[in-house]
């Protein structure tokens, strides 16, 4: 990890001018409303702030409708007059077209606060899109799934300018519970590595579960027993229980994070590293795990699907089936 990722400060205190800019509403469009995009979407509203959304496919925007959100049918029109355009989308390569949609009604000095997990790769050509355009650019992907997006208690890792945060903490404030600041120049990505990292044991830990049940299923072990024996030691962890959860319960859908996703975050993560010179054997396991489970028909599930990945046919995980 570079030291500009490497190094996190906490929020600074912030001058009576900054505090009462941040008193005032704002405007903020929403470019991509699928499982996050959509949740920020809505507790930007709740907020109070003035909401603008788009979505490629509009059906997926139009219950935002009904928390005051305003649908628009391009992004030039979402993005239209407002003080900040957040991006959640599925790759930087995604972020960058939609963008280019938008370019025509992009106001210059907007704050661009880019969340969609890019890879280090897509950064440069994000931040030297808004240094073209007068934007603000601030590298803010979030840590978290479906349901603390929808409680507003993401954690925002963020990387950008001291001298523009004062217009992105209220929108940080509105999706987030907490936000680590990861460096003062967007265009270094420290925000978007330090995700990475994240990431990496997330989808370790994930893979790691899913193959543990589908052993236990392989070896006739009841995988509650293998949960209890654990429990309470140093081998216990909360996110085990509850990935494992979703298997043996059936409960794969609606996604907290799709499979799809974590294959495509896997891959930034192989590439991130051998760009830098490390390989990273279990993050391509993981990675080669959550394409095959998509393969097999599971992309729009919980990534916990990717226990499937074990197995030729489709078993139960339940061990009395």
């Amino acid at each position: 990890m570079s030291g500009q990722a490497g190094r996190q400060t906490a929020r600074p205190h912030r001058t009576t001018e900054e505090v009462d800019l941040m008193t005032d509403k704002l405007s903020v469009s929403v470019l991509g409303t699928g499982i996050m995009g959509a949740a920020m979407a809505r507790n930007l509203a709740r907020a109070g702030h003035t909401v603008h959304a788009w979505n490629r496919t509009r059906a997926k925007a139009e219950p935002l409708a009904a928390e005051g959100v305003h649908i628009a049918d391009t992004p030039e029109a979402a993005v239209r007059d407002t003080d900040v355009v957040l991006t959640m989308l599925h790759d930087g390569p995604a972020a960058l077209d939609t963008m280019r949609e938008a370019a025509p009604a992009l106001r210059p000095g907007a704050a661009w606060v880019q969340s969609t997990t890019a890879g280090v790769e897509a950064i440069g050509d994000l931040a030297a899109f808004a240094r073209e355009h007068g934007l603000v650019f601030y590298d803010a992907p979030v840590l978290g799934t479906r349901a603390p997006a929808e409680a507003g208690q993401l954690t925002v890792l963020a990387a950008g300018p001291l001298e523009g945060r004062a217009a992105v903490t209220p929108v940080f404030d509105a999706v987030g519970a907490r936000t680590v600041w990861a460096g003062e120049d967007g265009a270094v990505g420290g925000a978007t590595r330090l995700k990475l990292v994240a990431n990496s044991w997330v989808l370790a830990v994930t893979a790691a579960a899913g193959e543990a049940l589908a052993l236990a299923k392989a070896l006739d072990v009841d995988p509650r027993g293998f949960l209890d024996l654990i429990a309470g030691g140093p081998l216990d962890m909360g996110y085990l229980h509850a990935k494992s959860g979703l298997v043996l319960e059936d409960r794969l859908t609606p996604p907290q994070f799709a499979v799809s996703t974590a294959a495509k975050d896997a891959r930034l993560i192989v590439e991130a590293g051998a760009g830098h010179g490390v390989r990273l054997d279990v993050a391509e396991a993981a990675a080669a795990r959550m394409e095959r489970a998509a393969a097999q028909g599971h992309g729009d599930e919980d990534m916990a699907a990717a226990y499937f990945a074990s197995f030729d046919d489709h078993p139960s995980a339940d061990p009395s089936a």
